[in-house]
């Protein structure tokens, strides 16, 4: 059995972004991306994935961005408003390391997903947009819009599940346009409301698990 813990299991650093791996000690072999919010590290969406999926084999990955005493996945010039040149370059490193990373680590691309929070659930949509065919199926997280410029990307059979908080009073009130944006693009999006702020927590997490779940076989 693979250890899951994240006390035991040490930052990669020979790819372009840290990550910490962690198996699913063969009990499954579906496999989570995890891109965490502004200010922390690659390890606080660990226990989240957890309850999500117990069984997966998680990549949980630190950005690369410096900034407020932690990490972030591109620069930020407000809350809502973000440096587009940062955007796109960090969005492309990022989809170098994922294949990369599926590469080395065997993933299977239909058995994988990406679960992004805030910050890390606004480089998933970009990476949907800019570098179609590496998302399959995302779960977002108080996501926001945060491209100036959209390209026509086809994003048909593409699964997207945008969970915005009902009191999340700076992301919240944006989460409406990437709804639109990403089904105006062809994808499958789910888009729920939950009862809280900005933070993520239980209700998040059975949401993701009842929608990353297979269908029931019929009757």
């Amino acid at each position: 059995m693979s250890d899951t813990s994240v006390e035991n299991s040490l930052p990669r650093l020979d790819l372009a972004f840290p990550y910490r791996f962690f198996g699913s000690g063969g009990a499954s072999d579906e496999c989570l991306f995890l891109l965490h919010g502004s200010g922390v590290d690659e390890t606080t969406l660990v226990p989240l994935a957890r309850q999500i999926a117990p069984h997966a084999c998680l990549v949980a990955v630190r950005g690369r961005i410096v900034q407020d005493d932690g990490f972030r996945w591109f620069e930020r010039i407000t809350p809502t408003s973000f440096e587009q040149a940062s955007i796109r370059c960090e969005t492309a490193a990022f989809a170098r390391f994922v294949a990369e990373a599926m590469e080395r680590h065997r993933i299977d691309p239909k058995r994988m997903a990406f679960l992004g929070y805030s910050n890390g659930a606004n480089l998933v949509s970009s990476l949907m947009l800019l570098h179609p065919g590496l998302v399959g199926r995302a779960a977002l997280l108080r996501p926001m819009p945060v491209l100036d410029e959209t390209p026509a990307t086809d994003l048909t059979g593409i699964k997207a599940l945008i969970v915005a908080g009902a009191a999340d009073l700076t992301y919240g009130p944006f989460a409406p346009a990437l709804v639109t944006l990403l089904s105006q693009r062809g994808a499958e999006v789910d888009a729920r409301i939950v009862a809280s702020g900005h933070e993520i927590g239980d209700p998040d997490a059975a949401i993701v698990r009842q929608w990353l779940a297979p269908p029931a076989p019929a009757a």
